[in-house]
């Protein structure tokens, strides 16, 4: 079990995507997300497993909850510096969103 402690020590961001390219030399079907969390934190790339589920028409511009924390994984030869979340149920995957628009970097609490 994770404790409250655990938990704080992620860091949840809101970023918007700016830009969606394939991975081509990944072994699973991901995208690179180019994401803007504001002047603070900057824009970074992030390796997404959810070409299966969106289009890059659908992620461009659109906002997303991500860890920022992680420490950065190489896939596929590319450096990926975060983690974007999402749901999952029978039905297929549905990324986390602000129910509104926010200010790119803001906290989730």
């Amino acid at each position: 079990m994770a404790n409250i402690e655990d938990f704080m020590k992620l860091e949840l961001r809101v970023g918007r995507v700016l830009m969606v390219e394939d991975v081509e030399k990944a072994k699973k079907p991901i995208y690179k997300l180019l994401v803007d969390f504001g002047s603070e934190m900057g824009v970074r790339i992030i390796l997404a497993g959810i070409k299966s589920h969106y289009s890059r028409e659908q992620l461009l511009n659109k906002e997303v909850v991500c860890i920022t924390n992680l420490e950065p994984k190489i896939i596929a030869g590319v450096e990926s510096n975060g983690m974007v979340l999402a749901a999952e149920d029978k039905s297929g995957v549905v990324l986390l969103a602000p129910d509104r628009e926010l200010e790119e970097g803001s906290g989730v609490r």
